[in-house]
């Protein structure tokens, strides 16, 4: 299977709604991020981020690759990998906190 050379993100905003129960988060800059409820304060009404251009690399899936994984696996073993963790969130986190943000 050969994927495109962009991740498929879906838009779903769960990523960035889920920022104090993301272990990925704990002591980095996205912690200060948080606008109180575990939203990140970057996220618009529509999903999208508001720093888009300069977010950081730890949300740029493409980048983050590049420079942490690159060594370790193919781009699309990553992209796989990141599916996984997007379907993970999906579950766990929508399910949970389904009425919160009207999921």
């Amino acid at each position: 299977m050969s994927r495109d050379s962009e991740f498929d993100c879906t838009k779903c905003g769960l990523c960035c709604r889920c920022l104090r129960d993301n272990p990925a988060v704990k002591g980095t800059k996205l912690e200060k991020w948080d606008r109180g409820d575990g939203v990140c304060k970057h996220l618009t009404e529509d999903n999208l981020c508001d720093i888009y251009e300069d977010r950081p690399l730890i949300c740029n899936v493409r980048k983050q690759y590049y420079a942490k994984y690159a060594d370790k696996m193919s781009l699309e073993q990553y992209y796989e990998m990141q599916d996984n963790a997007c379907e993970i969130l999906k579950k766990t986190f929508a399910a949970r906190n389904k009425e919160r943000f009207g999921l």
